[in-house]
């Protein structure tokens, strides 16, 4: 395994006290102490991850990123697999690089259409942070996109090739058809090359996306910070209001470290666990988990070939995203892919005829899916099922599939199949201004602890249909700011 020039043993900080404890090294930990770091007020740094330091070589070679199976760590008493990465880096291991912004009306959802709830801070504040974390993984993007997106900094990479059915679509939609934002190289930077097409994007061939491994090195290998793989947080000790103290265990044993301000950032199921574990549970610790809902589909082209882009996903459609519809039904956007999920066409001449199409749905949390404690004190999610909203959603953006893609020659549009999960857990630790229906306020800060953090897409009000890391990105340089600048 990759070892960092920061790495200590449990036993080699056993008892200590550091400035800053740091849960979890995902993207959330990761771009909070990116901007901790610029701001040299997080002290002595320690970073706590409950899996192995693997290299991409070491995951290539290996075939996966991690060794821990998600499953593994937690009890699920629904049939909803619940999919994420334990290891260094945590998502940046296995994520698509799949990098839309959220929509200015998710942020006020309830404002708009008296559904879900709104967030304490709108686009417009949290625009300035998108730009710093889109700069920071050098994100491939149209600048068209602005016209529902708005933007204040171009994108710091052109974007990639649109595939042929992408180019005609987004020339008939030019105000709702974009090429697919993400952090793909499109160009080759310092420490990744440009990407290859090769459509293995959550282990990719060549580290042409962005990861923890090729993009954060400076910041885990800073001379202020430690890195602990190998410990598994259990609980946070709290006194007079304020959190004291992070018991974990490495190796079959237990130890304990101190410190003054505690960011947690495992995900959705592991760090409400700890507070529930912790006895820190007043408001909806652990309720709402949630996600997108998506499914498959395929247009049968008539005369156009599809597969000639140059990244995994080409296009995004925005077509079927907003409007008095989401008083009853989620928002849903459009992923137009570039690799054949369904095989190619039988008909001589005809075989990259075929669209495949990923709709995706927001969910409205239900505080009824939720994690638990089981009777061993390890994390257990129960309910996690579709809701009607997400489910009206899909339906009605597959009727408008026709009028959508009318800008290019099609047969027929097929249904193919239920995704079984986006990898994107969120919502159980939701942000808010009021303690009794929230467990962290608009920076992010715990209401009653308040030298305790929480990054990451548990803090989420509500759902989305947009893929969830560069908002946790921004999110976390937005709270690392307002706590130590």
């Amino acid at each position: 395994m990759t070892r960092l020039e920061t790495q200590v043993r449990a036993e080699d900080v056993a008892g200590q006290h550091f400035d800053t404890v740091v849960i979890g090294s995902g993207f959330g930990s990761g771009f909070f102490l990116h901007e901790a770091l610029r701001h040299g007020r997080a002290g002595k740094i320690l970073v706590l991850e409950w899996g192995e330091i693997r290299s991409h070589a070491d995951q290539w070679e290996d075939g996966r990123q991690s060794r821990i199976e998600p499953g593994s760590t937690f009890a699920n008493e629904g049939d909803h697999p619940w999919n994420f990465t334990i290891g260094f880096g945590g998502g940046t291991n296995c994520w698509f690089a799949q990098t839309p912004r959220f929509h200015p009306t998710d942020f006020r959802l309830h404002n708009l259409y008296g559904t879900g709830r709104d967030w304490p801070f709108d686009y417009a504040e949290l625009e300035p942070f998108y730009c710093e974390a889109e700069d920071i993984m050098a994100i491939s993007g149209d600048e068209a996109m602005a016209q529902v997106l708005p933007r204040s900094r171009p994108f710091p990479q052109p974007p990639h090739h649109p595939s042929t059915p992408d180019a005609r679509l987004k020339h008939a939609r030019p105000d709702l058809h974009f090429v697919m934002p993400t952090a793909r190289a499109r160009v080759a930077t310092a420490t990744r090359p440009s990407c290859c097409a090769n459509h293995r994007c959550s282990l990719c061939p060549v580290d042409a996306k962005f990861t923890a491994n090729n993009g954060l090195m400076d910041v885990f290998q800073h001379a202020s910070v430690s890195v602990c793989p190998g410990a598994e947080v259990t609980r946070l000790e709290a006194a007079a209001g304020v959190a004291r103290s992070v018991k974990f265990r490495s190796g079959g044993r237990e130890f304990t470290v101190h410190g003054d301000l505690f960011v947690l950032g495992a995900n959705a199921i592991h760090s409400p666990a700890i507070l529930l574990r912790s006895g820190i549970d007043r408001g909806p610790v652990g309720k709402g988990l949630h996600e997108a809902y998506g499914i498959e589909v395929e247009a049968m082209l008539d005369g156009i070939d599809n597969f000639d882009g140059s990244t995994i996903t080409t296009g995004l459609d925005y077509g079927a995203y907003d409007g008095p519809f989401r008083k009853s039904s989620g928002a849903v956007l459009l992923y137009f892919e570039n690799r054949w999920k369904f095989g190619f066409r039988t008909e001589p001449g005809r075989w990259r005829q075929t669209l495949p199409i990923v709709i995706v749905a927001e969910e409205l949390p239900d505080d009824r899916n939720a994690v638990v404690l089981g009777p061993d004190g390890r994390a257990k999610v129960v309910g996690g099922e579709p809701g009607a909203y997400a489910l009206a959603g899909v339906e009605r953006a597959f009727k408008q599939l026709p009028d959508i893609l009318s800008g290019i020659p099609v047969e027929r549009i097929e249904r193919r199949s239920v995704r079984p999960t986006e990898s994107h857990l969120q919502g159980s630790l939701r942000m808010g201004g009021d303690p009794r229906d929230s467990v962290v306020d608009g920076g992010q800060v715990h209401h009653d602890l308040r030298n305790l953090v929480v990054v990451g897409s548990s803090v989420f009000p509500t759902c989305s249909a947009s893929n969830p890391s560069l908002t946790v990105a921004a999110m976390s340089i937005r709270a690392a700011r307002q706590v130590l600048a």
